[in-house]
């Protein structure tokens, strides 16, 4: 059952051409974006859900994981789909993980996921049409 911190969040279905899809919670606004998966457990993040964050462009993206208690995998994603790097974010780190090049959307879903499917950069990333509007 899904509740907690992301009930009544939007969702879109995110696919990994070839490898997997997710169920992945939109945060397209600068409330959901700062809070994030805050406060989210893993009970509350099942393995085939994830949350996508939108940006109105492309651009540098830098995440960090303050007060979110659950590792995390992070894939950031050019507004053409490709993923172009990649991470497993430590719970409560306060680094910064860049984005490297620059990039649209970032999708997390729990920390080992993308080692299960093989996901890397250089996959592409099915995106729905609404995160453009």
């Amino acid at each position: 059952p899904v509740g907690g911190p992301l009930e009544g969040t939007e969702t879109v279905a995110v696919k990994i051409t070839g490898k997997t899809s997710y169920t992945a919670y939109v945060a397209d606004t600068a409330e959901t974006s700062e809070l994030g998966l805050m406060n989210v457990t893993e009970s509350d993040l099942p393995a085939d859900r994830g949350m996508i964050f939108v940006f109105d462009h492309d651009r540098l993206l830098s995440f960090w994981m303050r007060n979110t208690i659950i590792p995390l995998d992070i894939a950031y994603i050019r507004s053409d789909g490709t993923i172009v790097k990649t991470y497993t974010m430590e719970p409560l780190n306060e680094m910064g993980y860049s984005s490297i090049e620059p990039a649209r959307f970032a999708l997390e879903v729990r920390a080992g996921q993308f080692a299960q499917w093989g996901i890397k950069e250089g996959d592409h990333v099915e995106l729905p049409a609404e995160l453009f509007n």
